[in-house]
């Protein structure tokens, strides 16, 4: 799919809940979409019949199916006429409705001055989709990024992985693409945005799979996202853009009558007509120099834990009973959540065939993450279990852990890690065997007792959600699971507060924006509130506002 033919949305009329079971086509479901319209909708009218969207029913292991969603698709005259008419009301009684995609529309800019174009601070997805709808429109976006490259950040990952010796500045955390460049990335959001499938067709246009627009649980692979980063970064570049690596934000420079004309970086003052800080969830620095120069800078709820590892056939065979190794099927994913009374515990990022990652960005901290490559094919599961925590100074409180764990690994960003039998028990000792950790490799791991880095709730907590968890997935509890610590960067322990134009109340053309302010939650989120930045800066450097 090209990019650009991408962006074009789709009309017609979505019908829905259409349950069939596992090993049916795709094309059996757009027949039933057929006959479901027959006698409604004439067939001249339908140009085509499409998947939409499709998702496993595993709430019954010995009768599992898939669930699918087929869009009609119809001209837009059609649905125009269509709109408000008792057709809606004879589609709704067949589960079906008329659909028409949202999209993204941005006043163009003929001509950008040197001096006036937005400086962009971060690469990351939304720093990325900023720029990228901003050079789209001729904004011609100027985009610093502390780390490299796709292909030298992905080169400055592998040294690490093989020797241990880390580069702060280019790492899982910084980097074109941002963090969840390497953590599988997936693609499901809670976020109740109609833009989430602008973004996945987007995506696909720039090179990830098209399973992307149909999966309910779409995923990229980090193998596949590295080039998808890469043409995105091509395209801003082709449009005008400019995209400047290995240059990092220091602090604000000039400022005059509410706005900032400019600001310092590690290579220079560089000018700006508005400044986006798309920064990402781990620019502690950065964060300390917005403070240090009067942005409204609040602590927020974040959550820290471990990585938790499985056989991945343990869970496809918990999960999908008879039917586990089906082709049609795919490797078992699971989302878990337990709240007692104001404290949560739950999964998070659960990598399918994936592997645990050394995901630390300072110096003396181990930090834990997960990955998946695009095909899914390692042998173990495994996710995050994290529990909510608000503490007073939470950047402290996440370096405190990651520099325990670091202490407990004895150097060398070795992991600690402890089985799950051991951590229920209250002992240590028991290595790793049927089940084996994952974490850079497999051999840079040490014993420890987790319960001496964790605080007692985050531990008492990670029991109980364990045990209870184990009522869910049989065998999620097994005494020879490995836990691996620890999981601190979940989401941003701050919020960079900002007014509802997107800005800060201090200066009106800056806009802290994505999950390290603290205004979304992974890779979509982060990708739709870089689109909404850039609405509003487009709509200001055009006079709109």
């Amino acid at each position: 799919m090209d990019h650009m033919e991408a962006c074009l949305p789709e009309t017609g009329i979505l019908v829905r809940n259409i349950k069939l079971p596992v090993g049916v086509s795709p094309e059996e479901a757009c027949a039933e979409a057929a006959r479901r319209l027959a006698g409604l909708v004439s067939r001249r009218d339908i140009l085509s019949y499409t998947l939409y969207r499709k998702s496993v029913d595993a709430r019954r292991r010995d009768a599992l199916c898939f669930v699918y969603s087929i869009l009609a698709e119809t001209t837009a005259a059609f649905l125009d006429a269509a709109s408000g008419s008792d057709l809606e009301t004879r589609l709704a009684k067949r589960d079906a409705v008329l659909y028409r995609e949202t999209g993204v529309v941005l006043p163009p800019c003929s001509r950008m001055d040197e001096k006036t174009r937005p400086l962009i601070v971060g690469l990351g997805p939304c720093g990325m989709f900023c720029a990228l709808l901003l050079a789209e429109n001729g904004y011609r976006p100027i985009v610093i990024e502390r780390g490299e490259d796709p292909v030298r950040r992905k080169a400055a990952v592998e040294a690490f992985y093989y020797t241990g010796e880390l580069n702060t500045e280019s790492n899982i955390q910084f980097g074109a693409g941002g963090a969840g460049t390497f953590s599988d990335g997936k693609l499901v959001t809670r976020v109740n945005d109609p833009r989430c499938r602008y973004v996945m067709r987007r995506m696909a246009g720039f090179g990830a799979p098209p399973e992307v627009m149909t999966e309910a649980k779409p995923h990229v692979g980090t193998d596949k996202l590295l080039g998808m980063v890469e043409n995105i970064c091509h395209a801003i570049v082709s449009l005008g853009g400019d995209i400047l690596f290995n240059t990092r934000f220091e602090a604000i420079g000039r400022t005059e009558g509410g706005h900032v004309r400019s600001v310092l970086t590690s290579a220079g003052e560089m000018a700006c007509g508005s400044l986006v800080l798309a920064i990402g969830h781990s620019a502690r620095d950065t964060v300390f120099s917005l403070q240090s120069a009067g942005f409204d800078v609040v602590s927020k709820p974040f959550s820290v834990g471990v990585r938790i590892e499985h056989l991945q056939t343990d869970i496809d065979h918990a999960l999908y009973g008879g039917f586990a190794g089906h082709p049609a099927l795919g490797h078992a994913e699971y989302a878990l959540s337990l709240r007692q009374g104001e404290n949560a515990v739950y999964s998070f990022c659960m990598c399918p065939g994936g592997e645990v990652v050394a995901a630390a960005s300072e110096e003396g901290g181990v930090v834990t993450n997960g990955m998946s490559r695009y095909h899914r094919d390692g042998v173990n599961a495994n996710a995050a279990l994290a529990v909510s925590v608000m503490p007073d100074d939470p950047i402290g409180f996440q370096r405190s852990l990651e520099r325990a764990a670091f202490a407990a690994g004895g150097g060398s960003y070795i992991a600690p890690v402890q089985t799950v039998g051991d951590f229920l028990e209250g002992r240590m000792g028991t290595p790793p065997s049927r089940i084996r950790p994952t974490y850079m490799g497999g051999d840079r791991y040490r014993l420890c007792d987790l319960t001496r880095i964790l605080p007692p709730d985050v531990v008492s907590m990670l029991r109980l959600g364990i045990s209870r968890f184990d009522k869910n997935i049989g065998g999620f509890a097994a005494p020879d699971a490995v836990l691996t610590g620890v999981e601190t960067r979940t989401s941003s322990p701050v919020r960079i507060l900002r007014t509802p134009l997107m800005t800060t109340a201090r200066y009106d053309n800056v806009y802290p924006c994505g999950e390290g302010a603290g205004y979304a939650g992974g890779i979509t989120s982060a990708a739709l509130d870089g689109i909404s930045c850039a609405e509003r800066v487009a709509c200001r450097l055009s006079g709109i506002d």
